[in-house]
């Protein structure tokens, strides 16, 4: 006997050698593991060698070294599986109807497993690749009124102040983001306008230290140090100059401000949300925009796009660092109410906080994940419900194969290898539909995934896993239901409803499958009855026919007024409005204001409007009380709506008219000239915002344009030539007004999508296991069927027979469905302040249509057998 060594190999494994190692081998083989074990103990240490030990344990795991289960017979492995494919494809191809329903299901919901965890693995992946991101946070506001409000930005001193005033943060960084920016190119004869719809950054140069982005071209200690420098993607680059080198080559901030290009970034990959294609250094800010580069008097307002990342040195807590930041409110804003409170937010979390504009809620990924499994299992369920259906054809085969000697656990297997093989044509398929559907679904999420089983490990293993759970779970119970016939019963053909078994487990699951299936119906109905009601209700004001068109980088209020007044006199424009935003807009700006010489800020949010006098008639604005502003550039007068009359607690309308408001800190102080009628400034997810509006020049930033539809396109054209001549370097734009308004229910576009995607496929699935349970019904009532029609029953009381019994089953699924649909659609609802009715007609839709979907499946079965000749039942029987 060997000596044990004083540093024993893993127990745990060397005991697992012992159970599985065949008799006569273990001790030559334990002797020969345990002496390389102690020459690498000696090597390379105890760790290295533990787990060289159990590599080894694994590797020797194999058929020739495996003790027998009873007595060792040396098995044909190749032969016996040649065999059963054989088999197997026969019996495909013999089956060709319960074959195709079968491959269907299995391909059909495993297509929607591939593009789930597809579409999950890509979102869960979204930034987790840069060094020590679980120590990196953005800071982010919550602003506390009335209601509280979530902001991904802050005051732009915060990151300098957070830098200088503690030691949490290891790197800081600053960066500021335009979207739709004018870039120029200055050439000899001409002048290269582009505008880049995902913006420009103004960032330090620490930014690129928090997160890996790699710098092809450049020195990274001098990147962004310098003002008016640069650094671009390669994208950003080919598409700017080519291919010639663009190291020291200068473009234009709209048409004003030049930047020389000093490094080249590698593309960003896409799962980041940090997507600005150039980055230009911080320093500039203050000759851009010197408001927001303020460093001393900058705490006042928030500007979307400025936001500040860092990542926290080792060890500190989110509590430390939070404990610490209401000290810059009372620091920096003494005079306001305790508003602002700044939060840290997680950078695995910025993708997933809707709060916070995250893109994807990780409660969507969980529903879709579910869906997932649900489909899948469901097309299982299915398939045991065929499979079954089809063992009492195949009894006497296996009754044959009983008497001529094989085993139990070799038919067993047999029929989980003719799983196999349905699931892995099953799974062939799945790949090439999930490769077709890939561009739709991008399109459909504006993502861009990509779907490679060749080269994705995380894929390789999703598949692989997918087909062996799915054979066995689609193949075991089919496969111990044939296995267990007695060859007797079997040859006989006496094999029955009790040799099968699990009827009512079938129907329970055909229940469940349409109890599903009514919910996503009753989903669609309420998602599109909720999208109509949002876009065809009147929003208090016109949205037909005005187009919106940017005023243009750099316009003085006086060329701004110039242009306004050709616009109007082009034929086809019925009216023309100077404003900041429309009245329906994600856009906004808010304030909190004081009211009636009051010297305490009110606690709610206002939203403020600039706009000129014409602002009311170009939107049909529909006044309650007073009169319209009178034109002027400088905040003399205000509008209100009613919300704000509400907010102020006034008596009436009439009431609000003379007070004065001060807004934005003191720089606007007018008073109340008139009161409009509630209109909708948001989506129906919000309810009516407090507003304010008033002649505010500097904010303006578009032409609100109202045209006469019948000669729209002359009219635009001649608008366009008009808006060039002012402004020849940059590039016209517009959007018609209903257009940006229905971008506010794109979430719920796609949401609407989803479910009539998951609804059809569900409604497949379900019909296809009903199909096999009629199936299996009717296979087992033949001879009734038989009986009845030389009796003289017709085909139609035959169908009734059958079709009272799977109403019935739909029935119950409805009562199931209904309330559960009832509550999940209110729950989803209460994301909107302005929502539809559920009215009792969903859910007459919902088992109407279910109803006549099944009504269609069992027809087509029963209609079969009611028409067969009685004869050949009989006789089978």
């Amino acid at each position: 006997m060997r000596k044990k060594s004083i540093q024993s190999p893993p127990g745990l494994f060397m005991r697992f050698f012992r159970w599985y190692c065949h008799p006569e081998m273990q001790d030559y083989i334990e002797g020969d593991l345990l002496e390389v074990y102690e020459r690498r103990l000696k090597k390379s240490g105890k760790r290295k060698a533990d787990i060289l030990f159990i590599i080894d344990v694994l590797l020797l795991f194999r058929p020739g070294i495996i003790r027998p289960a009873e007595v060792y017979i040396h098995v044909n492995n190749y032969t016996m599986f040649r065999s059963y494919f054989k088999i197997g494809w026969r019996n495909l191809e013999r089956n060709k109807a319960y074959s195709i329903i079968n491959i269907a299901g299995l391909a059909l919901s495993m297509t929607c497993g591939i593009l789930i965890f597809t579409f999950v693995t890509h979102h869960l992946s979204f930034d987790n690749f840069h060094k020590d991101s679980n120590r990196v946070y953005r800071i982010v506001t919550e602003l506390h009124r009335d209601v509280v409000a979530y902001r991904n930005c802050v005051p732009s001193p915060l990151g300098e102040s957070f830098r200088n005033d503690y030691t949490f943060g290891e790197k800081v960084a600053r960066v500021y983001t335009e979207r739709d920016v004018l870039i120029t190119l200055k050439e000899k004869d001409k002048v290269l306008k582009y505008n880049e719809t995902d913006g420009l950054a103004f960032a330090e140069k620490t930014f690129f230290e928090i997160f890996n982005f790699p710098l092809l071209k450049g020195d990274e200690r001098s990147v962004l140090v310098d003002p008016n420098t640069a650094v671009m993607t390669e994208a950003i680059a080919r598409k700017y100059f080519g291919n010639e080198d663009p190291i020291g080559k200068t473009f234009w901030l709209g048409n004003k401000f030049p930047f020389t290009v000093t490094g080249i970034l590698k593309d960003f990959p896409e799962n980041t949300d940090l997507k600005a294609g150039i980055f230009v250094s911080y320093v500039t800010l203050k000759s851009y925009n010197p408001w927001l580069a303020n460093e001393t008097d900058g705490w006042g307002g928030i500007r979307d796009g400025m936001q500040c990342y860092t990542r926290l040195q080792p060890n500190v807590s989110i509590a430390q660092v939070e404990s610490v930041m209401p000290a810059y409110v009372k620091k920096h804003r003494p005079t306001s109410k305790n508003v602002h409170h700044y939060k840290l937010q997680p950078l695995k979390e910025i993708h997933f906080d809707a709060r916070y504009g995250g893109a994807m809620e990780r409660q969507k990924l969980y529903i879709l994940s579910i869906v997932g499994l649900f489909l899948i299992a469901t097309a299982c369920v299915n398939f045991v419900n065929l499979a079954t259906a089809q063992a009492l054809k195949r009894s006497k085969e296996v009754g044959v194969r009983k008497v001529l000697g094989s085993l139990r656990r070799q038919l067993f297997w047999q029929f989980i290898f003719e799983t196999a093989i349905i699931c892995g044509i099953g799974i062939v398929m799945a790949i090439g539909l999930a490769s077709l559907i890939l561009p739709y679904a991008n399109s459909l999420f504006n993502i861009h995934m990509t779907l490679n089983p060749f080269a994705d490990y995380l894929l390789i293993y999703f598949i692989v896993t997918l087909g062996v759970v799915v054979t066995f779970l689609a193949g075991y119970y089919p496969a111990l239901v044939l296995a267990k016939f007695q060859p007797v019963t079997a040859l006989k053909g006496k094999v029955t409803q009790q040799n099968v078994g699990g009827f009512n487990v079938r129907r329970t699951l055909i229940v469940s499958q349409f109890a599903i299936s009514q919910i996503l119906i009753i989903g669609v109905i309420v998602v599109v009855s909720q999208i109509r009601f949002a876009r065809e209700s009147d929003l208090g004001f016109d949205q037909e026919a005005i187009v919106m068109i940017a005023t243009g980088n750099d316009a003085s209020p006086t060329s701004k007024e110039a242009l306004k007044n050709e616009i109007s006199r082009i034929r086809g424009v019925q009216d023309v409005s100077l404003c900041y935003t429309a009245p329906a807009s994600e856009e906004d700006w808010g304030n909190s204001i004081k009211f009636n010489n009051s010297s305490e800020e009110v606690n709610f949010r206002t939203s403020i409007k600039s706009a000129d006098a014409d602002y009311a008639s170009t939107f049909g604005l529909e006044f309650v009380v007073g009169r319209n502003l009178t034109p002027s550039d400088t905040v003399r007068e205000m509008l209100v709506n009613e919300a704000m009359v509400r907010k102020l607690e006034l008596e009436s309308p009439e009431d609000a008219i003379g007070k004065v408001i001060v807004a934005n800190g003191g720089q606007m102080v007018a008073s109340i000239v008139g009161v409009l009628k509630d209109f909708h400034d948001k989506s129906f997810h919000e309810e009516i915002s407090p507003i304010l509006i008033t002649t505010y020049s500097g904010d303006y930033e578009n032409y609100a344009v109202k045209l006469n539809l019948s000669d729209a396109k002359s009219t635009l054209s001649a608008i366009e030539g008009v808006w060039s001549q002012q402004h020849p370097d940059q590039i016209f734009e517009y959007e018609f007004l209903d257009d940006s308004i229905a971008k506010f229910y794109e979430s719920e576009e796609t949401m609407l999508k989803l479910i009539q995607t998951f609804s059809l496929i569900s409604i497949f699935i379900g019909c296809l296991g009903l199909y096999g349970l009629v199936s299996f019904t009717v296979t087992q009532k033949s001879k009734e069927i038989g009986i009845r029609k030389i009796l003289g029953s017709s085909a139609g009381n035959i169908l009734w027979i059958f079709w009272k019994e799977f109403a019935g089953l739909i029935m119950i699924a409805f009562l199931i469905a209904g309330p559960l649909g009832w509550w999940l659609m209110r729950t989803w609802l209460q994301n909107f302040k302005f929502q539809v009715e559920i009215s009792a007609w969903f859910f007459v839709l919902a088992i109407g249509s279910s109803l006549l979907v099944a009504l269609f499946t069992v027809s087509y079965q029963v209609m079969k057998a009611a028409f067969a000749n009685p004869v050949k039942s009989l006789r089978m029987e």
